[in-house]
């Protein structure tokens, strides 16, 4: 009778204690992914699929209401969550209920469910909120820039928190839909294709679309007064170019080269493969900034970038990224050099396509006139540091890198490698050690030596590593002709 009696009393126990261990299972998501220069970028126990934001932005006052609806998968049992958001939120909901939500640090949002998320589950996030984004200030600075006719963000490594909630980190990709309200005769641009475009009492609202996986700081918003121009490529690419109508003495030089988009993309593809994208094309704010940036799709350029007349070369460099950077974007920011030492030596080639200056002649250029002791080698390419992370060094000297190898395995393999590479590893994210694993893998050579040399020493590589790559030039080496305006674009690197 007692064992009897026994048996079930020991179920019920059982069951008892699962319910508090099943609950301590579900823990925080951590409030940073851990990146080697910023590790409170991004956040830990779920994966953005996509993004739909729903906006309206008044130009006079600054003014942006937004709902942002997410769609995620846990990955971990979570008893809350992080977004990385600066705003104002009023509401936070998750699959249809109400969250309860706290501020931490410098732009975490703290986010509780009603009842916890288990792993593998998809969810929605909506959140509600209103601001005005260039008077929010993190570190001292906001992303988003005010313009005579409108505001623009666009910014590297951090854009978002400015303008919506989300996922803060180059690792965690998705789609995007963003739909823009402003007054009638302002115009909203955003990545991808226009979807559709209507008015109603005095307001215009956008739908932009992007259809494949994009980082969160290559998504841009410019509001303002634009000449638009729309092209195809020969491949039937949709092009939308956009010159704010009030850039003053530098609007002929903007619209010159950007223009040249279409023949850009089209040479690129015949060098990194088919374009990844649904859309290409690029815009000139009226704003100060001289930097560029590749936003997806549709790179940013300030207005100062042609302040010494048109610069093609700055647009194959922002171009060259929707490949190197944008379609294969980096894991950790420390591996900076995936994204600008390629679309630095896209340069390089342009200028050998265009009869300027070949690859190897400004390689040649480019060592000479650095000498051993030059702070130049001090910088690592494949792991620069935070501080130096836009580095002059991580674009001359990383492309220098890449004239090296193409001497080093071939014209066949190092071409095959450019294609290769970005085809392969479409859509993802990848490292400087995984391209180097890859570089052995194609050409057949031992490489890792080769890439600690010139990418990770702090030091001029030696004349008997350089004789190969650049013949060792003792005389004075002519200037190549596009030097100078590739020279320009490094003003333009600094976000």
């Amino acid at each position: 009778m007692r064992h009897r009696l026994l048996v079930p009393g020991a179920a019920a126990l059982s069951l008892l204690l699962a319910i508090p261990a099943s609950a301590a299972d579900f823990t925080p998501g951590a409030p940073g992914v851990g990146d080697t220069y910023y590790p409170e970028s991004g956040n830990g126990g779920y994966d953005v699929s996509h993004y739909d934001l729903r906006l309206k932005y008044q130009p006079k006052t600054d003014l942006l209401e937004g709902t942002a609806t997410l769609l995620a998968k846990t990955t971990q049992d979570l008893s809350r969550f992080n977004l990385d958001f600066g705003l104002k939120v009023s509401e936070i909901r998750i699959n249809g209920k109400k969250a309860s939500f706290a501020r931490s640090g410098k732009h975490e949002l703290e986010v509780t469910p009603a009842a916890p998320l288990e792993k593998g589950k998809q969810i929605s996030v909506v959140v509600r909120y209103a601001g005005k984004p260039s008077e929010l200030k993190i570190d001292g600075y906001s992303a988003w820039a005010r313009t005579p006719d409108g505001g623009v963000v666009a910014q590297e490594p951090d854009a978002a928190v400015w303008w919506f909630p989300s996922n803060d980190h180059p690792t965690d990709k998705a789609t995007y839909d963003i739909s823009v309200a402003v007054p009638d005769g302002t115009q909203a641009l955003s990545n991808g294709v226009l979807a559709s475009q209507s008015s109603k009492l005095g307001w215009t609202r956008y739908n932009w679309r992007s259809d494949k996986p994009q980082a969160t700081y290559l998504t841009t918003l410019a509001v303002g007064k634009f000449d638009l121009t729309t092209d195809k490529t020969a491949n039937g690419l949709p092009v939308i170019n956009a010159i704010s109508k009030d850039l003053g003495a530098n609007e002929g030089s903007a619209k010159a080269s950007i223009e040249r988009t279409t023949e850009i993309t089209e040479w690129l593809e015949s060098v990194f493969g088919a374009y990844p994208f649904n859309a290409v094309g690029g815009y000139v704010p009226n704003v100060p900034a001289g930097y560029a940036l590749e936003t997806q799709t549709r790179p940013f350029y300030g207005k100062k970038a042609f302040d010494r007349g048109t610069n093609v070369s700055v647009v194959v460099h922002e171009l060259a990224h929707q490949w190197y950077g944008d379609s294969v974007s980096l894991k950790d920011w420390k591996d900076i050099w995936i994204n600008e030492g390629f679309a630095a030596y896209s340069q390089w080639l342009w200028s050998e396509k265009e009869g300027e200056g070949t690859a190897q002649e400004l390689a040649d250029y480019v060592y000479a006139q650095h000498p051993s002791d030059d702070p130049f080698w001090k910088v690592k390419p494949g792991n620069p540091g935070a501080e130096n992370q836009f580095d002059d060094a991580v674009y001359d000297r990383g492309a220098l890198a890449l004239q090296a190898l193409r001497n080093k395995v071939g014209d066949k393999v190092f071409f095959g490698l450019l294609k290769s590479w970005p085809t392969e590893n479409r859509y993802g994210n990848a490292s400087v050690a995984d391209f180097v694993k890859f570089a052995e893998k194609k050409s057949g050579k031992q490489l890792a030596g080769f890439f600690d040399t010139w990418l990770f020493q702090p030091s001029k590589p030696a004349l008997g590593a350089a004789k190969q790559a650049f013949g060792a030039h003792q005389a004075p080496v002519a200037e190549p002709k596009s030097w100078k305006q590739i020279a320009a674009t490094h003003e333009v690197h600094g976000h």
